[in-house]
């Protein structure tokens, strides 16, 4: 059997690094209380290094940030991290981050994502 994709209009935002989503930095840091914290720009967020809540920073265990990505041969420091509905994944600088039916958010590589959307 063969399906067709139901058409859905998505939002999409690309991304190259922290902060760069726009719900990013929307809400308080961790431990600020809502209603007595002031909004900083997100360049001055990341020195804090605070990351975003959509795409946060790259970071395991196992690797010290200067390997290189799989996907992309980039250093892992450049990358980020994203929990999607089905698990963590990585996010390469240039992945486009979708905001899905259920308001969840989830990384497509560029390639694919230009196969798959049109904007409108």
């Amino acid at each position: 059997m063969k399906f067709r994709k139901k058409p859905v209009i998505i939002e999409a935002t690309q991304w190259f690094k922290n902060g760069d989503h726009p719900l990013d930095y929307s809400e308080p840091a961790e431990g600020m209380q809502k209603g007595k914290w002031t909004v900083f720009s997100p360049e001055y967020q990341e020195s804090l290094a605070w990351e975003g809540q959509v795409v946060g920073y790259y970071r395991t265990p196992e690797c010290d940030g200067k390997n290189p990505c799989k996907h992309c041969d980039r250093i892992m420091d450049d990358h980020g991290w994203i929990d999607t509905l089905e698990g963590g994944h990585i996010v390469c600088p240039g992945d486009w981050i979708i905001t899905g039916v259920s308001n969840e958010h989830y990384p497509c590589k560029p390639d694919i994502f230009d196969k798959t959307y049109d904007a409108v």
